[in-house]
C-alpha cells in the first residue's frame, strides 16, 4: 500500500518574555519567502513529537530556552501557507532573556498588539486568537 499524500506538519510558540514589562512577545522577520515578521516555528521532524518541535524551532530562531504552557490550537487552512498546505499547532510559551535571530530568521524582534509589524502567513489570524486568550481564557475556536 502506498503512502498518503497529506499535508505538511508544523510547530510555532508564540513566546511571552517573563522578564519585562507587558510581557511582549517575539517574533521573527523571515529570511526567506514568504517574506514577513511570523511566530517563531517550523516543521516537525520524523520522529519528533509536536511539542519537541515546537521548542527545538524557537531556540533554533530565537536563541532562547523556552516552557510550553498550553495550546492555542490547531491551523489547518489550505491556504494558510503559499507554498504548501501546512497544517500548524499554535502554543504558548514563556521564556526569560532576549531574543537573537537565528537560523532561518532574518532578524528578531519584541511585540506587543499595538506594534504589530506585516504578518506572514495567517499569523494576524492566529495573534487575534492569542490576544483572546488572554483577555478571556479560551483557546482558538474550532474552524472547520
Amino acid at each position: 500500500m502506498s503512502k498518503p499524500v497529506t499535508p505538511l506538519l508544523a510547530a510555532d510558540a508564540i513566546i511571552q518574555l517573563l522578564d519585562l514589562p507587558e510581557r511582549p512577545f517575539v517574533l521573527i522577520e523571515r529570511a526567506y519567502p514568504p517574506y514577513g515578521w511570523a511566530i517563531p516555528g517550523g516543521f516537525v521532524d520524523v520522529g519528533e513529537t509536536l511539542e519537541s518541535a515546537a521548542i527545538r524551532e524557537a531556540k533554533e530562531e530565537t536563541g532562547l530556552d523556552v516552557t510550553l504552557t498550553a495550546l492555542l490550537g490547531i491551523y489547518s487552512n489550505p491556504n494558510r501557507d503559499p507554498r504548501n498546505h501546512t497544517v500548524t499547532a499554535v502554543y504558548i510559551a514563556t521564556a526569560h532573556g532576549l531574543p537573537k535571530a537565528g537560523d532561518d530568521a532574518k532578524n528578531s524582534g519584541l511585540y506587543t498588539f499595538d506594534n504589530l509589524p506585516p504578518l506572514a502567513f495567517d499569523h494576524d489570524l492566529v495573534l487575534a486568537d492569542f490576544k483572546n486568550y488572554l483577555e478571556q481564557g479560551i483557546p482558538a475556536p474550532l474552524r472547520p
